[in-house]
């Protein structure tokens, strides 16, 4: 059968160019082989977001589970990932699948799959799943098919993180709020949550457009001049940027100061931590701040180190005890809650920080950078031609005139020196190469990246 071998799991889920490989009948193979990874008698919900066809490829994906002996809950309506994550983990069901390509260009759609946790499926299931790849026929057709139940999945979302937040503490606080949606489905449930507050929530891009005006649907530095600039001239006292379904957040402070999800995840772990009282040790990745390294002694708890992918994460986060973790792209999952990330969650979270210490975020965040040191971090994606990843032995012992202490090459590789680092690391799901740095100092920082580029260029 064809088909096989154009799909296949990267770092979150299979993502590809619509109507290039991502078709509905390659959307279908997939679900067949979920189908019989499953086996009848199991239990599924299915989500969309605002992507071209993400509804038509979600009930395709129901049909054919649905033919196979599988009850389907589907969405009436597009919705964030966590909130499809928090269906399967509330509901204790089997399995999840979120029809998204969640910061990926408009061209392209994608299939994550959610295990019962509601956590991003590991590699035991997604080899499993690839391993069924055209092994059986796409059952499209069932003369007694189980009906498919269409559902308002949003508002158990609403309400968990209505009662997840501190709401009294928020309440009358007269904070001014910018978010930008991104035309993703993150949209407004923002405002359902915070309804009753005295929070002055403004949104922007929170229309449905499935070309997202022509940018990456990606909450980064430089796709937020906009949010960056009316947060400054209007005098918000905290911008937030949701990806493409809402599972990653940025954040912007007064004066329209980028705060990278970096630093938001060492705040919301010393909210958590401090704050609420909550025990547990924080999860970064290879590619996560030495912010994170200093948190973690000051609280004194357990730092966890994954390979880059918030599955890895997930798995940690139902394994052991942990108050908070995060990606260098902004993905946070914190206790108490789904193990996967939630951009609008983390956003509401750092509300509730500023309403429990009464002060704005930036003077919090000047806090936290004086007491833990102020990092430049940064990242560039070098779009190639074709996959390449550099191995330890070809890179340098010196960076900057600076030797090289410690490499770490478990995923990508990363050359770490006194006081800074430099990572290489291919991407699981495009052709490009990512390259990390981070030192005390801005100008060095991008120093490295561009002594990066030259390496990659020989």
């Amino acid at each position: 059968m064809q088909g096989n071998n154009e799909i296949k799991f990267g770092t979150d889920g299979w993502r590809a160019v619509i109507g290039d490989t991502y078709t509905l009948k390659n959307v279908k193979i997939l679900s067949q082989a979920v189908s019989d990874y499953l086996g009848p008698g199991k239990n599924v919900a299915i989500g969309y977001d605002t992507r071209f066809m993400s509804g038509t490829f979600a009930e395709a994906v129901a049909g054919v589970l649905s033919n196979n002996g599988i009850e389907v809950i589907l969405s009436d309506r597009y919705i964030p990932t966590p909130a499809l994550s928090l269906c399967v983990k509330s509901r204790k069901l089997d399995l999840g699948v979120m029809i998204t390509a969640s910061h990926n260009p408009a061209e392209y759609n994608g299939f994550k799959i959610k295990d019962a946790t509601g956590g991003s499926a590991g590699l035991e299931i997604t080899t499993a799943v690839e391993s069924l790849l055209g092994k059986s026929v796409v059952k499209e057709k069932n003369s007694s098919p189980i009906p498919v139940k269409k559902e308002d999945l949003s508002a158990y979302y609403v309400k968990f993180m209505r009662s997840y937040v501190d709401l009294k503490k928020i309440k009358n606080k007269k904070f001014k709020v910018l978010v930008d949606a991104m035309y993703g489905a993150g949209n407004s449930f923002m405002a359902q949550v915070l309804k009753g507050t005295a929070i002055k929530l403004q949104f922007m891009h929170n229309s449905v457009n499935p070309s997202f005006a022509g940018r990456r649907p990606e909450p980064v530095e430089e796709n937020l001049e906009e949010l960056k600039k009316r947060v400054r001239k209007e005098k918000f006292d905290l911008g937030i940027a949701l990806d493409g379904d809402a599972d990653r957040i940025a954040a912007v402070a007064p004066g329209g100061v980028f705060i990278h999800p970096q630093k938001i995840l060492g705040l919301l772990a010393l909210h958590l931590s401090l704050d609420k009282c909550w025990s547990g040790g924080i999860v970064k990745t290879i590619a996560g701040s030495t912010l994170i390294d200093n948190i973690a002694k000051f609280l004194k708890v357990k730092l966890y180190e994954t390979p880059v992918g918030f599955k890895y994460i997930s798995e940690l986060m139902e394994r052991e005890d942990i108050v908070a973790g995060g990606e260098e792209a902004g993905g946070m999952g914190v206790k108490n809650y789904i193990p996967e990330r939630d951009g609008t969650m983390a956003g509401l979270l750092l509300l509730e920080m500023m309403a429990y210490r009464n002060k704005d975020i930036l003077e919090i965040l000047n806090e936290t950078e004086k007491k833990f040191g102020k990092y430049y971090y940064v990242r560039r994606d070098l779009h190639l031609k074709e996959r390449y990843e550099p191995t330890k032995g070809m890179l340098p012992s010196e960076l900057l005139g600076k030797k090289v202490i410690d490499v770490k090459d478990y995923d990508g590789v990363k050359l770490i020196c006194e006081d800074s680092w430099l990572m290489f690391r291919a991407s699981g799901t495009e052709p490009i190469m990512r390259l990390y740095a981070e030192s005390r100092s801005l100008t060095k920082s991008k120093q490295l990246l561009a002594l990066a580029e030259k390496i990659i260029a020989k």
